[in-house]
């Protein structure tokens, strides 16, 4: 496999995983701790990557597969 048919493979499936997953993660975070009485929340967090991101990593993907074939 050539270097730049490597190349467009990961972009491609970078692609795909930045069109179809969000990575979410929760923490826990004390609020009040006072002595025998504590209060804690839960927080959920989503690490979002905008579309433009997946969809220019698959456009430069499919480039390279096509364009990098007519030049080599």
């Amino acid at each position: 496999m050539r270097g730049t048919t490597l190349v467009a493979v990961i972009l491609i499936v970078i692609a795909v995983i930045a069109l179809a997953f969000q990575v979410t993660y929760t923490t826990h975070r004390n609020i009040i701790d006072f002595g025998p009485i504590q209060a804690t929340t839960v927080e959920h967090h989503t690490l979002w990557l905008p579309p433009i991101v997946g969809i220019v990593a698959l456009i430069g993907g499919i480039g390279l597969l096509v364009f990098g074939k007519r030049t080599g």
